[in-house]
Parts: structure tokens; C-alpha cells; sequence
């Protein structure tokens, strides 16, 4: 419990930096661009990261999984990359294909395509799942708060650039990708005498033929993080695509304070996973104190939401954003209930039931996108939000009652089981 507490709070205080400098590059970008010039410039944004998140894996988890044998680190870390590379093989050409359709089913003009295709590319290209699963794995999460210090600090810097030099979207763009692969250059620098695999351990055939089940544990846990991660970005596509550029904006700046809101579920998640990994006979308890940290922090994000939310966006970004202070403070509610499932979706992976974490995430998430049009339509852009806490609390409640079914393991004080 003493690491997985330190190890999160390396986590938060990776979290906070970036957050602190995310602040610096909206407030940029909002008043620069306006609502609809940034709702356009979101939306660039997030059609790369959906095809980043789309075509990737989540191969920290299986760098951590079989990295921790003995004398297969190097194999698993092997593997893990050559994911990453059929990864950007497969994401260029998702990429070429969102760049050319974009125009026809959002509010982007059709001169954006070639922005959209290399920020696609960028995103493809800083993939840096596999050196984050070797400093985890060595709970070196001290270098990677540093590394991942090289995203926002980049970001913020090139923003300011673009701003006071008038580059525009295009400006602003370019200071995205940048970061983007600076922090992926940042990772492999300070993950590499961590990771001494050679060109020869890259290869997706040696893993699966050691170890049972690896393929099916690499699907099922990229799947769910796929749902997670793409998930949201889809949501603001269909934002966009069903409210226009200003709708979309406004959505953005809401996701961006209440992402902020809710870091530790994200950070909990991360420094739980490996420590349930080693030890398996305490899972069930370490899960539950989690649970317990996590339902007092949602409060607090929520709370704050709730009071400052409204203060916060009309100071930041504008008061031509706070229309979103709603869909702020449901947005909140939800990371708050994702807070809550953090621990148990942690949980079921590591028992090897990914499949079944995936399958918690798809029913509820296609249940909302398939609600959306009707919610936009009735409610506006609180209705999204609302939309989103049904598919958290749906998805949550699913993931706490199959963690509950799981079977437990009897601790004798030696730690040893029996």
C-alpha cells in the first residue's frame, strides 16, 4: 500500500504539471481562436487521438504482466513494440482515410485535410505505451512524471508561439504535434537502460509461443482501453458532427476542466495494476482501500465542479464558454463514479477476466452514442453530459459486481497462500 500511495502521487504530480500548463495552452487557444475556431481546432485534436487510440494497444499492461518473470523482460518488452510498430502501420492508413472523409461529416473545411493527416501521424508516431510499461514495471514512475513533464510543457510553450505570432489553427496544430512526439523521444530516453532488449527480441511470435492466452490478454485489455480512450473521443466527434464547431468547443472545454477534476482514478489505476500483478493473494484488500480513497476523492471533484466550475471557465477560457458549466459538473459526476470502478476494472484484469472488463465498457458505451442525437436534440449539451454519466454508473456498477463474483485467495501472514 506505501508504494502503490507513493507511486500514485508521482503519478498526480505528473498529472498536476500537466494540468497547470493544459490551462495555459486553452486559455491560448480559446481566446485565439474563438468558440468556433476552437471548436474546429478540438476537433482536429480529437479525430487524431482517435486514431491513435483506435489503432493501439495497451502494451504497458502486458510489458508489466510477463516483464516481472524472471528472464522475460526482455521478450515481453520486445513484444510490446512490435504492437506499437503494426500499430502506426495500421493507424497511417486510418489516418489517410479520416483526413479525406472529414470534411463530409464535420464542420471542418476541406483544406484542413493535410493537418489532419500529419497530426494523425504525430499521434501514431509518439505512441509510447511499451517504455511507460518498462518504468512501471521497475517502479521508476519518478522518470516518468518527468518524461511525460515534456508533453504539456512543450505544448504550452508552442501554443504561446502560435498565438503571438498569428499562426492560427495551423500554429496551434503544430505545437500539438511537436509535444506529442517530444514526450514519446522523452520515454525511450530515460526507459532505454531499463529495457536492454535487442532488434531481434522485436517480434510478435516469441511471447505467444511461451506464455498461453497472450493474444487473447492483448486484445481484450486494447480493446478496453480502446473503449476508454476512443470512446470519449467519439462522443466529441458525434458532438460535432450532430451540434457544429461551437457545440463541439464548448464540450472540449468542459471534458478539459473535468478531466483535471479526476486525475487519481486515472493515477490509481495505474500504480494499482502492477502491484495487484505481484501480489494476487492480496488483491481483493488492496482493492478495496483504493475504492475507499477514490469515493472521497470523487466527492471532492464534484464539490469542486459544483463551486468553482462556472468561476473557472469564465476566467480561463472566456465567458462566451460558460454555457458548458453544466455539462462540467456531469462530466465531473461521471469521472467521479469512473473513480469508484477504477480499482475493480484494475482488478479483473489482472485475474485475466480483460474480456470481460471490455465487454462492461462496450454494452453502456453504445448505449449512449446510440442516445446521443435524441439528448442533443432535447437537452443540448447538458444532454451529452448526461449521457456519459449513464454509460459510467452502467459501466461501474458492472465492474463492481463482477469483481465481487470473483473468487478469493486466503492469506496466511507469511504471505504466502493457501
Amino acid at each position: 500500500m506505501k508504494r502503490i500511495l507513493r507511486n500514485i502521487g508521482w503519478l498526480l504530480g505528473s498529472r498536476g504539471v500537466n494540468a497547470a500548463f493544459s490551462l495555459v495552452y486553452l486559455a491560448l487557444a480559446t481566446r485565439v481562436l474563438g468558440l468556433e475556431g476552437f471548436g474546429r481546432f478540438a476537433l482536429l485534436i480529437v479525430l487524431a487521438q482517435g486514431i491513435a487510440g483506435l489503432a493501439s494497444f495497451n502494451t504497458w499492461q502486458a510489458v508489466v504482466r510477463w516483464g516481472a518473470e524472471d528472464g522475460r523482460a526482455a521478450t515481453a518488452t520486445g513484444f510490446a513494440l512490435a504492437l506499437d510498430l503494426a500499430s502506426v502501420a495500421f493507424g497511417s492508413v486510418l489516418a489517410l482515410a479520416a483526413a479525406w472523409t472529414a470534411p463530409y461529416w464535420l464542420p471542418l473545411p476541406a483544406e484542413l485535410r493535410p493537418l489532419i493527416f500529419l497530426l494523425c501521424m504525430a499521434h501514431l508516431l509518439a505512441i509510447r505505451s511499451t517504455p511507460t510499461g518498462v518504468l512501471r514495471l521497475h517502479d521508476r514512475y519518478d522518470l516518468a512524471m518527468l518524461a511525460e513533464a515534456a508533453l504539456p510543457a512543450t505544448r504550452a510553450a508552442g501554443a504561446a508561439i502560435a498565438a503571438f505570432a498569428g499562426l492560427g489553427i495551423a500554429g496551434f496544430v503544430a505545437a500539438w504535434a511537436v509535444a506529442e512526439l517530444a514526450c514519446a523521444a522523452a520515454h525511450w530516453l530515460l526507459a532505454r537502460k531499463f529495457a536492454p532488449f535487442r532488434m531481434s527480441d522485436i517480434s510478435l511470435k516469441r511471447l505467444p509461443a511461451e506464455r498461453e492466452r497472450v493474444w487473447r490478454f492483448v486484445f481484450a485489455t486494447g480493446f478496453s482501453r480502446s473503449l476508454a480512450v476512443t470512446g470519449k473521443q467519439v462522443l466529441m466527434l458525434l458532438v460535432g458532427a450532430l451540434g457544429g464547431a461551437a457545440l463541439a468547443g464548448g464540450y472540449r472545454v468542459a471534458v478539459q476542466f473535468g478531466h483535471a477534476l479526476v486525475q487519481l482514478g486515472e493515477a490509481s489505476a495505474r500504480a494499482l495494476y502492477p502491484e495487484l500483478v505481484r501480489v494476487s493473494h492480496a488483491a481483493h484488500g488492496l482493492a478495496g482501500r483504493m475504492t475507499l480513497l477514490a469515493f472521497g476523492a470523487g466527492l471532492i471533484s464534484v464539490a469542486a465542479a459544483v463551486l468553482a466550475g462556472r468561476w473557472a471557465i469564465a476566467a480561463i477560457v472566456g465567458p462566451e464558454f460558460v454555457f458548458a458549466y453544466t455539462t462540467l459538473v456531469l462530466l465531473a459526476l461521471a469521472g467521479a463514479v469512473e473513480l469508484l470502478g477504477s480499482s475493480w476494472e484494475a482488478l479483473l484484469v489482472s485475474k485475466g477476466r480483460a474480456e470481460l472488463a471490455f465487454g462492461l465498457r462496450a454494452g453502456p458505451l453504445a448505449l449512449a452514442m446510440g442516445l446521443l442525437p435524441a439528448a442533443i436534440g432535447a437537452w443540448g449539451l447538458p444532454g451529452v453530459g448526461a449521457c456519459v454519466v449513464l454509460a459510467s454508473s452502467a459501466t461501474v456498477a458492472g465492474f463492481g459486481y463482477a469483481a465481487s463474483r470473483l473468487p478469493r485467495v486466503a492469506e496466511l501472514p507469511c504471505g504466502t497462500t493457501r
